[in-house]
């Protein structure tokens, strides 16, 4: 349990490194003079860093043991916080952005993927999920430092400040994850039999049947592993389609829209923030008695209904009252589903000789929608503020279908058993 807490903290950087950034757009907007355009990029910078990151600690989680790489992660968080705090210019704030984008895309194959391995199966759910939970705890401490660092009246460099704030977690995250002992199941896998029982002693876990030697070189292989690609692809595409990161980035934009003022946009953000807490923790006691499907669906119909609420606010321009409880539901539906489910299922889809790079390929899914639709979100509110929300609306009800015809469960079942049932293009 505290080595998955540990790497759950990659998790909590995640997070903060997600949210921050909307506490500053409106500041480099005016300090850099970005157009709506030059606003998507300077958001959407970080997430093709993610995508990079998510397609590189694939390989190199299978390759090296996801505990190294998370040693290594702890440390970009670190530049890429100082450096995006004293940019000098858009092109150098993108490219520190950009750095932190690798180590959030990073995290998100290689931590979920340590967890998983060192869980039994029926507490797998609830401790992968400690990385969903440290997401959104980070999302929420951006959320109430922004909001502290904005009362405390620092003018120019407010901004830079709220961006600093990033790398105080970031260094005692990289100061500690040393002492993350390597996964059993990675080492046997690598055919490291008596270091795979040394660290499975150590963590009280049993050592499986998983195969070593050559499986372990195996590649991702669409003749063998086509349901769980496609699984992957699927529930990476509708995590971002549902609209959520779009959201948390420009949440204060989104408020301001409605007619909030800066302050008071900055209090709301943390109203949603502590919603998304407390739903994601609802759902990670849920998961492993009700099972993936389950919250995946209920999820879907309620984010749809609390989409199509703000959809009419801002298409009608009346209901301002309703956003911030409209917005409250939409976060705690999303993050009781598929907040609470993304990682544990992509973790749980592929075979251990290519579980890192079965999790990349869901996670850069993840990351390429995330950046497409951060990047044109100011473009089409623009255009008119409903649009993005009632397309957003659209994909969830698209996901209630799919879900329900496509998804197999996988609560209770050993890894093992699951990538036998899910290899071969098994169905169910």
């Amino acid at each position: 349990m505290r080595s998955a807490v540990l790497a759950s903290l990659a998790g909590l950087l995640f997070g903060i490194d997600t949210a921050v950034i909307s506490g500053v757009t409106q500041a480099l907007q005016q300090t850099f003079a970005l157009t709506p355009q030059g606003l998507g990029l300077a958001v959407s910078a970080a997430l093709w860093g993610t995508l990079a990151g998510a397609a590189l600690a694939g390989r190199l989680g299978d390759a090296l043991g996801s505990r190294r790489v998370l040693v290594w992660l702890g440390w970009l968080y670190v530049i890429a916080a100082v450096g995006t705090a004293l940019a000098q210019g858009l092109v150098s704030f993108c490219l520190f952005r950009l750095a932190c984008g690798l180590a959030i895309g990073a995290s998100s194959v290689v931590a979920p993927v340590y967890i998983s391995e060192i869980s039994e199966p029926a507490q797998r759910g609830r401790r992968v999920g400690l990385f969903q939970l440290a997401i959104v705890s980070g999302i929420l401490l951006a959320y109430l430092s922004n909001a502290l660092v904005a009362r405390a009246g620092l003018g120019a460099i407010e901004w830079r400040v709220k961006l600093a704030m990033a790398g105080v977690p970031a260094l005692v995250f990289a100061v500690l994850t040393p002492w993350l002992p390597q996964s059993p199941s990675w080492l046997q896998a690598r055919g490291l039999l008596t270091a795979a029982q040394s660290a499975a002693e150590r963590l009280g876990l049993a050592l499986g049947a998983s195969a070593s030697g050559t499986e372990a070189e195996g590649r991702l292989s669409w003749r063998l592993h086509r349901t769980p690609i496609l699984l992957a692809l699927a529930i990476g595409a509708f995590n971002q389609l549902s609209g959520i990161n779009a959201i948390l980035y420009y949440l204060n934009d989104i408020f301001s829209a409605a007619g909030f003022s800066g302050l008071s946009a900055d209090k709301q953000a943390v109203a949603v923030g502590l919603a998304n807490l407390l739903a994601t923790a609802t759902g990670m006691a849920m998961i492993d008695r009700a099972g993936r499907r389950p919250l995946l669906l209920a999820g879907a119909v309620g984010t749809c209904l609390a989409l199509v609420g703000v959809t009419a606010i801002f298409a009608s321009g009346q209901g301002r009252e309703w956003l911030l409880p409209l917005l409250v539901m939409f976060i705690a539906f999303f993050a009781l589903s598929q907040g609470a489910v993304i990682w544990v299922y992509l973790s749980e889809l592929f075979p251990t000789a290519v579980r890192a790079r079965g999790q990349a390929l869901g996670s850069s899914t993840h990351w390429v929608f995330n950046a497409a639709i951060s990047f044109a979100f100011p473009v089409m509110a623009a255009h008119g503020p409903a649009l993005p929300f009632a397309g957003f609306a659209l994909a969830m009800a698209v996901q209630v279908i799919v879900v329900w015809r496509w998804f197999p469960e996988t609560r209770g079942a050993s890894l093992d058993d699951l990538a036998r049932r899910l290899s071969g293009n098994a169905r169910d």
